[in-house]
């Protein structure tokens, strides 16, 4: 086999059989594929596609690249969430012990971030000595004994993904269907789980920007899961407004805490509730509406909290944080004021996104320090009413210099108008492998 076919094959837009992608991702794990012939590949996916059966089969060579973690040492169905990702997206701290409190096992590895804000992994050290690098043994020992443990993802997990996703990174090529459907669900392979969870993003903060790619890449993901023997299931929800009231890192861990205390902003709430229940739907606690009403009573009795609480306390972090969440830091605080009277219309939530890191919470590159106290809280969001001069955010940040600049670009990326618009909803679909459902969840008021 040449790697010179293959680019030549999939240039004239035709199949690739299992056996010549699993030779190409084989040969470029192991260097004897250049990164020049891997990136005219890449490239000539971009432009043909790949059907379901290459898409599965590259997402199983990717996942099979590396170490393939074996969960059987821990009881019961195990079911994995992933995010495509947004701006105030800490789903994982509420959704995961809220799952746990129900029964289900949750051992889930988290990655960090590279963007907006940090990931699961940066937000958890926000808490003072919370370990997110446990020896497996001690891994599996606290999922069979408290039922939850979240920690930092192995870094030889899917290693060809890491490798072809630095390579999209620098070739113009990330923002194919095929190649972010293969990199999500090879690591979902890999870490080991039962069933998988799926919440793509869509709309001014996410990578899809339309509901109708957004249903695309999900769907694709699905039946990879299910050709892969996985049970999965796909959310789609909003992403043209911030998530709950912050982003940021401890602002963020904080918020998740209220909201496992069951004092937190409806719609990182209800979201929550939703993922939650469609894990344990997974997990076969029940129908979908019996899973829903288990999730919410999790909050509502307190059990969430305290499957949390047990989680920190057993990785080695100080608890006290839980108890108080004003221990957390936030540096020094900016007020964005509005520039005049009106309704919020639109929030460009990337926009938004950008503004955080800005201030400190994101990184620009693997190499960056993230500042755990920096952040933004959403006083006012899309649908509001607002009066000139009115705090419509705080900005925190140790960096003055660019209060003004963030400042600026925050207010640029709020639109008013003086008619209030319609609701968007929250969660717009829900896909599974039989069916696309647009009405399903929304209609349910917690």
């Amino acid at each position: 086999m040449r790697m010179y076919d293959l680019i030549e094959k999939k240039k004239l837009g035709n199949t690739l059989s299992q056996e010549e992608i699993d030779w190409m991702i084989a040969g470029y794990t192991d260097g004897t594929i250049p990164d020049y012939q891997m990136s005219a590949f890449l490239m000539a996916v971009c432009f043909q596609g790949m059907n379901t059966q290459e898409i599965t089969a590259m997402t199983l060579a990717m996942a099979h690249s590396g170490e393939m973690a074996d969960l059987s040492a821990i009881h019961g169905v195990k079911v994995d969430k992933h995010s495509t990702g947004g701006v105030g997206d800490k789903t994982t701290l509420i959704a995961a012990p809220m799952v746990a409190a129900c029964g289900v096992p949750m051992a889930k590895m988290s990655g960090r971030g590279l963007g907006f804000t940090g990931g699961t992994v940066d937000k958890l050290e926000s808490i003072p000595g919370y370990r997110t690098a446990l020896p497996r043994e001690e891994f599996f020992r606290i999922v069979n004994e408290i039922g939850i443990s979240l920690i930092g993802q192995s870094g030889e997990l899917a290693v060809a993904d890491k490798k072809i996703y630095a390579l999209r990174d620098v070739t113009a090529t990330v923002d194919s269907l095929p190649l972010i459907a293969s990199s999500i669900m090879s690591k979902k392979i890999a870490a080991g789980a039962d069933a998988i969870l799926l919440d793509v993003k869509t709309g001014s903060g996410a990578f899809m920007k339309t509901q109708q790619d957004a249903t695309a890449l999900a769907k694709t993901m699905v039946d990879i899961g299910e050709q892969a023997g996985r049970k999965t299931v796909a959310l789609i929800t909003n992403m043209d407004v911030p998530l709950g009231d912050t982003a940021g890192n401890a602002i963020e861990v904080q918020e998740a805490i209220h909201t496992l205390m069951g004092k937190g902003p409806q719609d990182l709430t209800e979201l929550c509730v939703h993922l939650a229940g469609n894990m344990l739907f997974l997990a076969g606690k029940g129908k979908i509406e019996e899973c829903l009403e288990l999730a919410q009573k999790s909050i509502t009795e307190g059990t969430a909290y305290q499957k949390f609480y047990q989680m920190v306390e057993r990785q080695g972090g100080d608890v006290s944080y839980l108890e108080d969440p004003s221990k957390f830091p936030t540096a020094p605080e900016y007020a964005v004021l509005a520039q005049e009277d009106g309704f919020i219309v639109s929030m460009q939530t990337e926009e938004i996104g950008a503004v955080a890191a800005m201030l400190g919470a994101g990184r620009e590159k693997k190499e960056d320090t993230i500042d755990p106290a920096a952040g933004i809280r959403f006083l006012k969001k899309t649908g509001d009413s607002v009066c000139k001069g009115e705090p419509i955010a705080i900005l925190y940040t140790h960096c003055p210099h660019v209060v003004q600049d963030a400042s600026e670009r925050y207010q640029t990326a709020v639109t008013l108008s003086q008619q209030k618009q319609a609701p968007i909803p929250l969660i717009l679909a829900r896909v599974t492998a039989d069916n696309i459902s647009t009405t399903t969840m929304e209609e349910r008021k917690l």
